[in-house]
């Protein structure tokens, strides 16, 4: 099923499901990584204003975001993500390191990897590219602002953009 209307002059200036009868968007899997339980709760509370209808698991650490998302231990029956938002200042293993077992996995290097970070530092931004993140996003202080950047990740990554199907061969 198509996660965005095949006719892009069909969206309105809300674009969400809810929105209009005739689009639809598949809902996906979302892995949050993210250490801060304070930011996870505002970026859950982000997506509900925004009403991003998408199922988001988070988890703490980079050594759970692996076992997450090679379904190991307690996340063996885990739906695998369509998306993945990264810290990366994570305790056990950052997200550095995350970024670039990910993309060294055959079996992961396909997800997107949108690094969500409050860095700012130029030599992360670098790191994160040359590790072939898909993007890189700096949490911003506002609340005005993270809205705006919560709806920006929704109409491109979720909308927009066609994203790696649950279990299609590699």
């Amino acid at each position: 099923m198509k996660r965005h209307p095949s006719n892009y002059s069909d969206w309105s200036t809300s674009t969400h499901a809810e929105s209009s009868s005739d689009v639809y968007f598949e809902p996906i899997h979302i892995l949050l990584v993210e250490d801060n339980q304070a930011d996870i709760d505002l970026t859950l509370e982000m997506m509900k204003i925004c009403k991003v209808s998408n199922n988001v698991t988070a988890v703490k650490d980079g050594e759970e975001a692996l076992q997450y998302l090679r379904r190991q231990g307690k996340y063996a029956q885990c739906p695998r993500p369509s998306l993945i938002l990264l810290d990366l200042n994570l305790p056990k293993k950052d997200g550095r390191q995350v970024l670039a077992e990910i993309r060294q996995d055959p079996e992961l290097t396909q997800l997107p990897v949108v690094i969500f970070s409050t860095s700012e530092d130029e030599r992360d931004v670098t790191a994160a590219y040359r590790n072939y993140a898909n993007c890189f996003i700096t949490k911003p202080a506002d609340t005005e602002q993270f809205i705006k950047i919560v709806e920006a990740i929704d109409t491109f990554w979720l909308q927009i953009v066609e994203l790696p199907t649950q279990g299609a061969p590699l």
